[in-house]
């Protein structure tokens, strides 16, 4: 009896040391293994390139936390980063990066209204919803643009350029935003009576209502959050590259949601940190880097994000029910 006692809490401590220290142990092990095959991989230089190359995945991924852990999705951040990214491009030359930035900027938080009121008030299922307006988007994005390629003629703009390219004390400016993100999210979350209510409606969305916690609104805020980060990464990815294709944010939804669920946050709600999320971000990149540096074909990161995926809602189921294994 003590024997299969002793198994079941053996059992839970290994399941509760993956679930917390994993992520850790994992990052830990990737950047020594690449280290070993490739001296350059740990170089400053690098270090540097893949911390400017996250930020926009992470500045995204912010915003994704909040809406994850309150237990929603929003699969439409691509398709918002790409109509964000052309606007700000185009509207550039016409009325300058300012107003330009600030015009973008409202978009994210346009788009955020819309999905809020659907989900948050309306009660549709946010999958669905932000699916639908993922094709919106995209539409909305080759109606905008008539299908051409988006680029600022004024290349030598300095200060929007900053956004993307600047540095401040060496450091890349989108490395800074980032962090500074991290920073302020992390307070949010864990310092205010809006990140407690986060958690309280993904962990139990039915107990939170009687408590009298306004879910609706909570919803609605967050989803404009969401769509505020993801406008600011278009600026960011506009800033940095001064053109950009129609669909140049495609395949963001996937990466931004597994950089945040490879951080811990669960897919089910209740439970995550801004923290590991910047873990998560930062492992993405530099397992992305090394397999560019040890040659692998670029498909090769998309079936390993699939396996990230597929791994992070076996460990949230199996935490739910406490085994690894049925």
């Amino acid at each position: 009896m003590s024997n299969g006692k002793t198994g079941k809490i053996n059992k839970e401590k290994i399941l509760g040391i993956i679930k917390n220290q994993g992520i850790l142990i994992f990052f830990a092990l990737l950047l020594f293994s690449v280290s070993l095959v490739s001296d350059r991989f740990l170089s400053a230089r690098n270090i540097i390139l893949v911390l400017r190359q996250v930020s926009i995945t992470g500045v995204m991924a912010c915003g994704i936390t909040f809406l994850l852990i309150s237990g929603n999705f929003d699969l439409s951040i691509g398709s918002l980063l790409s109509l964000t990214t052309v606007v700000v491009i185009n509207l550039h030359d016409k009325i300058g990066p300012v107003p330009a930035i600030i015009i973008t900027l409202g978009v994210g938080i346009l788009i955020g209204i819309i999905n809020g009121t659907l989900v948050g008030y309306i009660k549709l299922n946010s999958m669905i919803v932000t699916l639908g307006m993922l094709t919106v988007l995209q539409a909305v994005t080759l109606i905008y643009t008539g299908g051409t390629y988006s680029a600022i003629s004024r290349p030598d703009e300095a200060w929007f350029r900053f956004f993307g390219r600047g540095y401040i004390l060496r450091i890349p400016t989108p490395v800074i935003i980032f962090g500074g993100l991290v920073i302020l999210f992390h307070i949010i979350l864990n310092k205010t009576v809006y990140g407690k209510y986060l958690f309280a409606l993904g962990g139990n969305r039915t107990a939170s209502e009687y408590t009298g916690i306004n879910e609706s609104f909570i919803t609605f805020i967050t989803f404009i959050v969401t769509g505020l980060t993801t406008a600011l990464a278009g600026i960011m990815m506009g800033s940095r590259l001064m053109a950009a294709q129609n669909y140049i944010g495609e395949g963001y939804e996937f990466t931004v949601l597994t950089a945040v669920v490879l951080g811990g946050t669960s897919l089910f709600g209740g439970s995550g940190s801004v923290i590991k999320t910047l873990i998560g971000v930062l492992i993405l990149g530099f397992l992305t880097n090394a397999f560019i540096i040890m040659g692998f074909p670029y498909y090769v990161q998309w079936i390993v994000q699939w396996g990230i995926i597929i791994g992070a809602v076996w460990m949230d189921v199996a935490s739910k029910r406490g085994k690894l294994w049925a």
